[in-house]
């Protein structure tokens, strides 16, 4: 987990004298099945989610989290929440409702609401608790809440702020290094872009002066503070202005500009275009079909009207896009609903539908019958090239360039960055499933991890066959020497049960990167997408995971 409290100076950077804390509710939800998942829902409350058993994702805000089952997350009021499970298990998990107040020094008498998460924990959201066992301490307050004496109630209220203590306590720990300082300003500016924000604010923040505050931003994540913040705010007005009845005073407001003509032409600079054609440009009902096409209309701003949505299957589009995109299309294992896809775009009539090819077929013929299709030509070019013809096709080609500079710039800052710190390192990306574990690549690994970002394949793939998947003993991998393992296992049980069989094995354990520490889980999503949008992602989680450094 990477830290985000803000450095501490002296034994706490936050005032909790006069807190108040008052347990409101506590449910335990229980889904069942790899296919359940909990709708989004708004915090009217603090909420603390607790899980109690199984695997999968709780998701706040716009943020994602894998489920730890020493961990808690935290969520404030007006903020969103939601969860999936990942395992045929399914997920349990601990609602906890709560309000806090605060009564200010000296007048015993006044209290007052307190709202925002900042004011309790910093600006994190998930917490490892070490020792605490946090789901048994919540499977006590609950037999306590639901008692139904009043010394009951009493009673829970004093082990949930037993609990909450923990929280905050380990919130609070002081993390004096400068990676922490600047990446809790990084969250205050995603969490506060509509207000006025100042360089010197930021330095004050990470209590440093602003000189070398400007450094190390700099030399942390490749741009300026000041160039973050604007593309934080630009990519805000962009969603808004698409919104209904969003006018362009207001939208600049919203995004922590005063004066909505200074705006507009910071929107042009940044984005090629002014928001006025912006908009005209992008009201047009376009429908996506088969999974991966938004990764390539997004990159240009283009928000289909319809698309293919699944907490599981489509798991980064839908948390972020769902409220955006109208019609959700099904994404169950590879399209297998498309009769009922192509009925669902029959109904909506869209002006145009983007898809990856397909081969003749009575899918493809009754698609064709629906609206023009533009296919992306995935096969035929490098992702670069394909991303350049569908902005032709869109007349977005200046968008389209604007994104690919800001993707250069950025895998060029990540290569230099990963050499330094990762040197020479090779690296062994394994595919297991069921009682398979394999080498693996494909175009996307090959193209981003191994090209783009330079790095040292274990076991370098023939040039033209990227798409590789090589089944290999666990005794065999230490014959590849490598110094660092990128594990994709299946999300289903009798993977994971032999997953946990190959973690236990003397062979494994023996193994350098094992030894090292230096085993990843990563996640079919974006790893198995050939995209631009999904290699950015790439981009991103490599630099997280060689660095610990979250990327911009």
């Amino acid at each position: 987990m990477t830290n985000s409290e803000p450095p501490a100076s002296g034994e706490d950077n936050k005032d909790t004298r006069g807190l108040l804390v008052h347990l409101l509710d506590i449910e335990l939800v229980k889904g069942d099945g790899e296919e359940w998942s909990m709708e989004r829902q708004l915090a009217h409350s603090f909420v603390l989610l607790v899980p109690a058993n199984g695997m999968g994702s709780l998701f706040i805000e716009g943020n994602s989290y894998p489920v730890r089952l020493d961990a808690v997350y935290i969520c404030g009021p007006g903020e969103t929440f939601g969860a999936a499970a990942q395992t045929e298990d399914g997920l349990q998990l601990f609602i906890v409702r709560f309000a806090l107040y605060c009564a200010p020094e000296g007048n015993g008498l006044t209290v007052e609401p307190v709202e925002q998460c900042e004011n309790l924990v910093g600006a994190g959201r998930n917490f490892a608790l070490e020792g605490v066992r946090p789901a048994l301490r919540c499977q006590t307050i609950l037999q306590s809440w639901h008692a139904g004496e009043s010394m009951d109630r009493f009673r829970s209220q004093i082990d949930f702020q037993e609990l909450l203590y923990a929280v905050v306590r380990h919130s609070r720990t002081p993390k004096m290094d400068s990676q922490t300082a600047v990446e809790y300003t990084r969250l205050y500016m995603e969490s506060h872009l509509h207000q006025t924000i100042t360089l010197e604010q930021l330095a004050r923040l990470a209590d440093i002066s602003p000189k070398y505050y400007v450094e190390l931003f700099k030399k942390t994540y490749g741009q300026s503070a000041g160039e973050y913040l604007t593309g934080l705010r630009i990519a805000k007005a962009k969603q808004l202005l698409l919104q209904a009845g969003s006018g362009l005073r207001d939208v600049a407001h919203q995004v922590g500009y005063s004066d909505e003509f200074y705006f507009s032409r910071k929107f042009k600079k940044e984005t090629g275009v002014s928001p006025t054609l912006y908009i005209a440009k992008r009201r047009r009902k376009i429908a996506a079909y088969r999974l991966g096409t938004m990764g390539y209309l997004l990159p240009m701003d283009l928000m289909p009207y319809a698309a293919p949505l699944h907490p599981k299957w489509a798991g980064y589009y839908y948390e972020k896009h769902r409220e955006d995109i109208p019609v959700h299309l099904s994404a169950f294992r590879r399209n297998e609903h498309w009769q009922e896809n192509i009925e669902a775009l029959r109904q909506i009539r869209p002006e145009i539908i983007v898809s990856m090819s397909l081969p003749d077929s009575e899918e493809k013929e009754q698609l064709e019958r629906v609206a023009p299709v533009f296919y992306i030509p995935r096969e035929q070019e490098q992702w670069r090239g394909a991303l350049r013809q569908t902005a032709e096709f869109f007349d977005v080609a200046k968008e389209a360039e604007l994104w690919l500079k800001r993707f250069e710039q950025k895998a060029a800052y990540a290569r230099a960055r990963l050499k330094r710190e990762a040197g020479d390192e090779k690296v062994l990306v394994l595919s297991v499933l069921i009682d398979t574990c394999a080498i693996y690549s494909n175009r996307s690994i090959a193209e981003v991890l191994y090209g783009d970002l330079n790095i040292t394949a274990a076991h370098p793939m023939e040039k033209g066959r990227e798409d590789t998947s090589i089944p290999v003993s666990i005794e065999q991998l230490a014959a590849y020497e490598a110094d660092r393992i990128l594990v994709n296992a299946r999300q289903e049980s009798a993977t994971l049960a032999y997953w946990k069989q190959v973690q236990g094995s003397l062979a494994w354990r023996e193994l350098k990167a094992v030894r090292n520490n230096k085993v990843h889980m990563i996640t079919s999503d974006p790893w198995r997408e050939y995209s631009p949008l999904a290699h950015e992602r790439i981009v991103g989680i490599a630099m997280r995971l060689f660095t610990n450094v979250s990327f911009l």
